[in-house]
């Protein structure tokens, strides 16, 4: 599968109480070239406390991923309990949802637990997929680029608080 369209930028955008966000328009904008639906797919994160997203289509680019990594051998000695555990994280610990005209979507509730998604999400481009942040564990994250956008989304939501007393 060829990949034409990235995503890229960032944002952070507030979570009500029932998980509704309004996507960023770098997030809906790529779905829509790439996939011309309104579903994301989202889930666990391989590595880090966030969650990944993703178009539908995009789905055959994570399969076959991991069987390029499954047939590379590259979880070493435990190659089967490697690529079990990746494919389940994949397929198995994913939903679906679909954002409405106006670009909300309801984030999962077991996906924001599993992000520790509570009032505010950041999303940020990662070129085939998107992560999800709750920003102040992205603050806190030993990558300094993203703990420094972490911080300056949040000052920046800080300071429009300010203004708007």
């Amino acid at each position: 599968m060829q990949i034409e369209h990235f995503f890229g930028g960032s944002a952070l955008c507030e979570v009500d109480g029932k998980g509704r966000v309004a996507l960023p328009r770098f997030v809906r904008d790529i779905v829509e070239r790439r996939s011309g639906d309104s579903a994301l797919v989202i889930g666990a994160h391989g590595k880090d406390t966030c969650l990944t997203g993703y178009d539908r289509s995009f789905r055959k680019a994570v399969f076959t991923d991991a069987e390029r990594r499954r047939i590379a051998g590259e979880t070493g000695g435990e190659q089967d309990a490697g690529h079990h555990a990746r494919v389940r994280r994949a397929f198995g610990l994913t939903e679906e949802t679909e954002y409405d005209r106006k670009g909300r979507i309801v984030l999962p509730a077991m996906m924001r637990r599993m992000g520790r998604i509570e009032g505010l999400a950041l999303f940020v481009g990662t070129g085939g997929d998107f992560e999800i942040w709750n920003p102040e564990l992205a603050a806190q994250s030993d990558d300094e680029a993203l703990a420094e956008l972490a911080r300056y989304r949040l000052a920046d939501i800080d300071e429009n608080k300010k203004k708007e007393d």
